[in-house]
């Protein structure tokens, strides 16, 4: 199995007693607050538990930034969309309504050159 995401509280204790994982992550509102009793649960067997109130996400083109925001938000934390295009390639009125759902969302549309760390790639 090795990681695994767990949406609740519940769903990670079950996640917990399952064999072969390796990791998991707590990816729900409240995550920050279990993540000490569930990691230490989780040293007592051998798995990692981590919480993440956020992920870097390399955007590779404008119809990739505009299909990632049409999809459904499968994930908790805030997306840090780091476009890897020229953003001065979108009119000024997209770019505005593109923020928009994005802030909508939680998440923020943001340079690539200020890109560090990339957890996913929306690729072009």
């Amino acid at each position: 199995m090795s990681i695994v995401r767990a949406g609740s509280k519940a769903e990670a204790l079950r996640l917990l007693a399952t064999e072969g994982v390796l990791a998991l992550e707590l990816d729900y509102e409240t995550g920050w607050q279990d993540a000490v009793e569930l990691g230490r649960l989780g040293d007592k067997r051998g798995i990692k538990v981590q919480y993440r109130g956020q992920e870097s996400i390399a955007v590779r083109s404008r119809e990739a930034l505009v299909e990632g925001l049409a999809r459904p938000k499968s994930t908790f934390r805030q997306r840090n969309l780091y476009c890897q295009f020229d953003l001065g390639t979108l009119a000024d009125r997209e770019l505005l309504e593109l923020e928009a759902k994005a802030s909508r969302l939680g998440d923020y549309i943001l340079a690539g050159h200020l890109l560090r760390d990339v957890d996913a790639v929306w690729p072009e």
